[in-house]
């Protein structure tokens, strides 16, 4: 695959497709996107803290040609890293997880589906060849549980993902100011945004208003913005704990993932649970302004418990650099949400491609410049 053939030129960093995207998406959508939780303090620590890593490369010595390719859960993927799960998607970019889906696919990543996105289950599955992993934000009613996983496991999901770190909804002052809703409330200022950004709006026209596909089936018909905030509550439960995980454990027979660790102590508990993997994750800096970083806890998880599950992370990796770093100081696998969305925002129906080749390609100097020939190798070169 021509990785350069693949990425545009005019935008060879996230910041770069970050400012692009920025013109192109209405401020409300831009803004659920682009901000965290409070003041955005741990959004901002996030990737300072990971960018404090340094790492040191061994010129004098025969390594040989790097590779990306990395085993993760008896999968050989092409890079090391993947696509987060990201809630409403297709508000931010019409068709935004089509496109990461077909993109991730192509290049051989893992793709994660939001349960809260605007893309059903069964078209992750068909775009993927059935390779889409499932993120599940865990519903009230067992019959409602138990009917997605179903259709998770039917789709050929080959790993599911518990989200534990939204036992309740984050505090973020620009979507109260906007009135975020799916659809977006029409407030003045937001009809003037939508009117300021022609393509968005005419694309999501051609696709057609952005709504919880997965979920249709047991969303009630004709509910107004304010009953359908009702029944998302009612219905779905960030709070998880052993009672609630052991059933699902029990049912779902493929690999399963807790997202959203960020200590030592969870970590136990999940391999006592009977865990695959965790992902270490702090929501992007979305749930807890007054939290570590992800790098932090990730360290110590890793020293701790490397050998007895996979540990991967998401939460402010934005360059090739940052996957190193991260890979680096523990992780099996990384996972990046923002920076993809970016990308999309910027360059549409090429954002994905071009994303994942700009990352392929930024790891791909960093493997050759530290003279590391494998990703596991990576934390040889970690400057402790």
């Amino acid at each position: 695959m021509n990785l350069v053939a693949q990425i545009d030129s005019r935008y060879p960093s996230t910041q770069d497709l970050r400012l692009r995207s920025k013109e192109r998406v209405p401020g409300f959508a831009f803004e659920y996107l682009d901000g965290g939780c409070n003041e955005d303090i741990n959004i901002v620590r996030n990737t300072k803290d990971i960018r404090d890593v340094k790492l040191q490369p061994r010129y004098l010595r025969n390594y040989g040609e790097s590779s990306l390719k990395t085993s993760l859960f008896g999968i050989e993927y092409d890079a090391p890293f993947g696509i987060s799960p990201v809630g409403l998607q297709g508000l931010m970019w019409p068709n935004s997880p089509e496109i990461l889906a077909k993109a991730a696919f192509e290049h051989n990543i893992p793709f994660i589906l939001s349960t809260v996105t605007t893309m059903s289950i069964e078209r992750a599955s068909e775009l993927t060849e059935g390779k889409a992993w499932f993120q599940l934000y865990n519903p009230v009613d067992d019959h409602v549980r138990n009917d997605i996983i179903g259709r998770a496991e039917s789709a050929g999901c080959p790993v599911l993902v518990l989200l534990c770190d939204v036992p309740t909804f984050g505090y973020r002052p620009r979507d109260i100011k906007n009135g975020l809703a799916l659809p977006p409330k029409m407030s003045v200022k937001n009809i003037l945004q939508i009117l300021g950004k022609p393509e968005w709006a005419i694309k999501t026209l051609r696709y057609g208003q952005p709504t919880f596909e997965t979920l249709k089936p047991y969303t009630p018909e004709g509910l107004n913005l304010k009953q359908l905030g009702l029944f998302m509550d009612k219905t779905f439960s960030g709070k998880l704990n052993r009672e609630k995980i052991m059933p699902i454990r029990d049912k779902w027979k493929g690999k399963l993932v807790l997202k959203g660790v960020a200590s030592e102590e969870d970590t136990k508990d999940a391999i006592d649970m009977g865990f695959d993997g965790i992902i270490v994750s702090n929501h992007g800096g979305r749930q807890l302004d007054a939290a570590e970083s992800t790098i932090a806890p990730l360290s110590r998880i890793a020293e701790k418990y490397k050998d007895q599950l996979t540990i991967m992370m998401d939460s402010g990796i934005q360059s090739g650099p940052d996957i190193a770093r991260s890979l680096a100081s523990g992780a099996d696998f990384i996972f990046m949400g923002r920076s993809f969305m970016y990308s999309v925002g910027a360059l549409g129906n090429r954002g994905g491609n071009h994303a994942i080749a700009m990352f392929k390609r930024q790891l791909g100097q960093v493997m050759d410049q530290l003279c590391c020939k494998k990703i596991e190798d990576l934390p040889n070169h970690l400057i402790k």
